[in-house]
């Protein structure tokens, strides 16, 4: 239990709670729900048992794993090792202005009386140079603090409290959105399958928010699956983990998407990364209670956020402790001394066009940052997250061995694997065409499916 909620908590993550409900909302409500169901069960799942067996047949880091099987593909552990830095880098700016909202509405009287909007708040907030950084920098230590208290004592007891709290709030959330007058056509339109939205952008909006959902493609599951004893069924597993997910991203929606339409109409529905800092404040605020909605919304974002960030965190360091033969303090502060230089390079980033006056420097016409804010998500989302699922699949697909995978998930023959088949074939040729399509439609193409 304590692994499936760690591994639950690492796949839900913020884009579960509020990026899903604007997919739903862009491509057509009810056709992405089910395309959505369709392509986790067929591609998410299949590729997730490919990572976790790679993970518990060597009981290694995802460098060490891919070392280990074959040492002509430990680059493929690395592009993981690579990915989950940068996004932690960010994540965790993020993850400071789910905190500062947090703060403003348990501590600032003012916050949302009018005077200001949240837009500007939002704008005026992130345009600080050292509050963002700040917070960020109280995030990234409560990671830190999780993960150096180790597996069992830090991750797999802070996810058996994090991931029920999550679960509680997020249904009291739906329940009170789904009894609001009006709510109705929220509901319907999220439930009701139109054909005509059954199409290319749909399925792969549907495949791009299934597959990075899941955190495969960055070797989290492989990190955890080394924790994961040889007697447990990583089958049952990993279906929990797709379960539970796809159980989060629906009630976020349920939660989310009649509020919209109640206080903003259809055209709310066009969420956006700012959207749940700028727009879901004010539709909070339209409703009855709408202070403490908004304070338990918040709360969510960050129970997401946190849960996240500690895998992508702990799987950092995994690498560092094995690899390098140091304790985990020891890893921790290696890993997060350029970490928090990336963090902030990409907070600072938010002022990009913006003429400012740095509190340690002296500029007298101002500056233009680097925009590595979209530099380092394209990276990662876009580019690193397919490549290194490509690399799983094709591993365990086609050079571990015949029969391997298939082999360390049965548990040695302990758990009959009936669909085993159909997973190689899935592993071998559909999932490595989804993932190319991913990349033509992102790279090629140049649009963002994150």
């Amino acid at each position: 239990m304590g692994f499936i909620l760690a591994a639950a908590g690492s796949a839900v993550g913020l884009g579960n709670i509020w990026k899903f409900p604007g997919k739903t909302g862009a491509y057509g409500g009810g056709a992405f729900l089910l395309s959505y169901i369709v392509i986790v069960a067929l591609v998410g799942f299949p590729v997730m048992l490919a990572e976790l067996s790679i993970g518990r047949a060597t009981q290694k880091n995802v460098v060490g794993a891919f070392h280990q099987l074959n040492k002509k593909w430990t680059f493929a552990g690395g592009i993981g090792v690579l990915t989950l830095f940068v996004i932690m880098s960010y994540y965790s700016v993020v993850g400071g202005w789910v905190l500062k909202y947090i703060f403003a509405y348990l501590a600032e009287p003012g916050f949302g009386n009018g005077t200001v909007s949240y837009q500007e708040y939002f704008v005026n907030f992130i345009s600080e140079p050292v509050q963002p950084l700040a917070w960020g920098f109280v995030f990234l230590v409560l990671c830190i603090y999780v993960v150096v208290k180790g597996v069992s004592e830090g991750i797999e007891r802070v996810s058996k409290i994090l991931m029920p709290a999550l679960f509680i709030l997020l249904v009291a959330c739906a329940v009170r959105a789904v009894t609001l007058p009006g709510a109705g056509e929220g509901l319907s339109y999220m439930l009701t399958i139109k054909p005509g939205s059954f199409n290319r952008d749909t399925l792969v909006g549907a495949l791009g928010q299934a597959f990075f959902s899941l955190s495969v493609g960055m070797g989290i599951m492989v990190t955890y699956g080394s924790y994961v004893p040889k007697k447990d069924n990583l089958v049952k597993s990993a279906a929990c983990i797709c379960v539970l997910d796809t159980l989060v991203a629906f009630l976020a929606a349920f939660a989310i998407i009649p509020v919209v339409f109640v206080t903003l109409g259809a055209e709310g529905l066009g969420m956006g990364g700012g959207f749940a800092f700028m727009a879901l404040p004010e539709v909070f605020d339209g409703l009855p209670g709408g202070r403490i909605f908004g304070l338990f919304f918040f709360v969510l974002l960050f129970l997401a956020a946190l849960t996240s960030a500690i895998s992508i965190l702990e799987s950092c360091v995994a690498f560092i402790t094995e690899e390098w033969k140091v304790s985990r303090l020891k890893a921790t502060v290696i890993l997060s001394v350029p970490m928090a230089f990336l963090s902030a390079g990409y907070s600072l980033s938010q002022l990009e066009s913006r003429n400012i006056n740095l509190p340690w420097f002296d500029f007298s016409k101002g500056i233009q940052m680097l925009p590595m804010n979209a530099v380092m998500e394209k990276f990662t989302d876009n580019l690193m997250i397919p490549v290194g699922s490509l690399c799983f699949c094709i591993f365990a697909g086609w050079i571990w061995g015949k029969g391997k995978a298939s082999e360390e998930i049965s548990s040695g023959g302990r758990y009959p694997f009936r669909l085993r088949r159909a997973w190689e074939f899935i592993v071998r040729f559909v999932a490595p065409a989804v993932i190319v399509l991913i990349l033509y439609f992102t790279v090629g193409k140049g649009q963002g499916l994150s």
